[in-house]
């Protein structure tokens, strides 16, 4: 009876390890390993080799992965000397599955995943997978929600690891409040708190690693990180060797969809946020972050009182271009939109309204019809988010005696667009009455057709 447990259960982890070897896309043969002892529980479960050269290796905690270990210096000499920007070319067709394997192979104990309690939770699913050891820190900064903190005490019995937990400076954090409050940040940006509560303690942190790897995605925010490499020398941090260029970046996941990681995450049964239940996408701190609506970006759950254009905690400011350095990401320094960013709102049903024409509108005290604009930027991420639902909106419109238009905002137009048009950020809706000369803000954040519809019918 034990022999035929036993091979059962051995079978269930080949199938799941074969499972996990296809999403992630790994090019080679799987081996077979033959029926061994009954596992006992989840955390004791060995991994399975990747390929049949390579001997059965188990995941360690992060505690036991810290340990000192003996130099190996041809090993560290080899990671010094690699090329970053010809291994990013190398890596860009390959799968997470594999660029982890090739990232804990090089670093070893001096590289560790940075983990949110978001749907980052795949980063340590790929480690596990790789049967090599791992580390894995989070940032708590003291106002996450009740969920991530849950997420954490799951995530640590479900693979058997300690979390490197790391915290934003007691006295810091206290000169903030006491000068500035608890909500600061809803009056004048968030950068502040951020730098307090998470890019120090974060800077501290990796300063005792040679590499960290992040769960960035090209498409969590097209306005800052559409252009980030799988691997890269970190442009803003330092790591132990101190210097520019001592640290370096791996990002696995840079060319997934969300959409496939979630395929992976639910395939794979891995333990996730309770607030993806609940329309929450991108999670960080709890003021800050909020449920995504309909014909939202997911990026736009998080710091929603600002401009689009830059939502980034300081985390990854290395994606931010600023004075012409960095990466390419679709706004210049100035936030200003880039020639090359394709127009958006594209439809016969959709007037587009020049500068002259929106004056001429706002002046306007007695128009032969309302005229619902929206105030966009093509190159924001939230703008092309609700770009089909108000194409949607407009055709329905069509010919109701409802103008439907666009006036691309951003540029040189920005300055006039706040002072006149009551421009925060993108995408700002206003519809102009027959018989008002101010036009009335769209207040909500929901921009379905029918949230957009209800909106013009009450004023209409």
């Amino acid at each position: 009876m034990a022999s035929a447990t036993a091979s059962i259960s051995s079978h269930a982890i080949a199938l799941r390890d074969l499972k996990a070897v296809r999403i992630g896309g790994v090019r080679q043969q799987v081996a077979v390993v033959p029926a061994g002892p009954a596992v006992k529980s989840q955390r004791a479960r060995a991994v399975r080799p990747l390929c049949a050269a390579e001997p059965a290796r188990k995941p360690l905690s992060a505690s036991a992965a810290s340990a000192p270990v003996a130099p190996v210096e041809e090993e560290e000499a080899s990671a010094a000397a690699v090329d970053y920007e010809a291994l990013a070319q190398e890596l860009v067709s390959a799968s997470p599955l594999e660029i982890m394997d090739r990232a804990l192979d090089l670093f070893g104990s001096e590289i560790a995943i940075a983990f949110s309690g978001a749907e980052d939770v795949a980063l340590i699913e790929y480690a596990k997978l790789t049967g090599r050891p791992f580390r894995v820190f989070s940032l708590d900064t003291g106002r996450l929600n009740p969920e991530t903190y849950q997420l954490f005490d799951k995530v640590e019995k479900h693979y058997g690891i300690h979390i490197e937990y790391t915290f934003p400076e007691a006295g810091e954090v206290q000169d903030l409040v006491r000068s500035k409050g608890l909500f600061s940040f809803y009056e004048d940006g968030h950068q502040e708190c951020c730098r307090v509560r998470k890019v120090r303690p974060l800077r501290k942190a990796l300063k005792g690693l040679k590499a960290w790897i992040t769960g960035q995605r090209k498409d969590q925010s097209p306005g800052t990180r559409a252009s980030i490499p799988v691997v890269q020398v970190d442009p803003s941090f330092e790591g132990l060797d101190g210097g520019a260029g001592s640290l370096i970046k791996w990002n696995p996941v840079a060319n997934v969809e969300g959409k496939d990681v979630w395929t992976f995450l639910r395939t794979m049964d891995v333990p996730v946020n309770a607030l993806h239940a609940q329309g929450y996408v991108s999670i960080g701190c709890e003021p800050c972050t909020r449920p995504v609506l309909p014909g939202q970006h997911e990026r736009e759950g998080r710091w929603w009182w600002e401009d689009a254009a830059a939502k980034e905690c300081g985390l990854h400011k290395g994606n931010i271009e600023k004075d012409g350095q960095g990466p390419k990401v679709g706004v210049n320094g100035n936030g200003s939109a880039e020639a090359s960013a394709p127009d958006i709102f594209q439809s016969q049903a959709i007037v587009n309204l020049t500068r002259p024409g929106i004056e001429n509108l706002l002046r306007l005290e007695n128009r032969t019809e309302p005229w619902l604009t929206v105030l966009y930027a093509p190159w924001c991420p939230y703008c092309q988010a609700m770009e089909a639902s108000y194409v949607e909106l407009a055709e329905k419109l069509s010919g109701s005696g409802i103008k439907v238009a666009k006036f691309r905002a951003d540029g040189e137009q920005k300055p006039f667009a706040q002072a006149e048009l009551q421009l925060q950020s993108f995408p700002t809706i206003l519809l102009f009455p027959s018989r008002t000369v101010r036009p009335i803000k769209y207040p909500s954040e929901k921009r379905d057709v029918d949230s957009l519809l209800a909106f013009v019918n009450s004023l209409r």
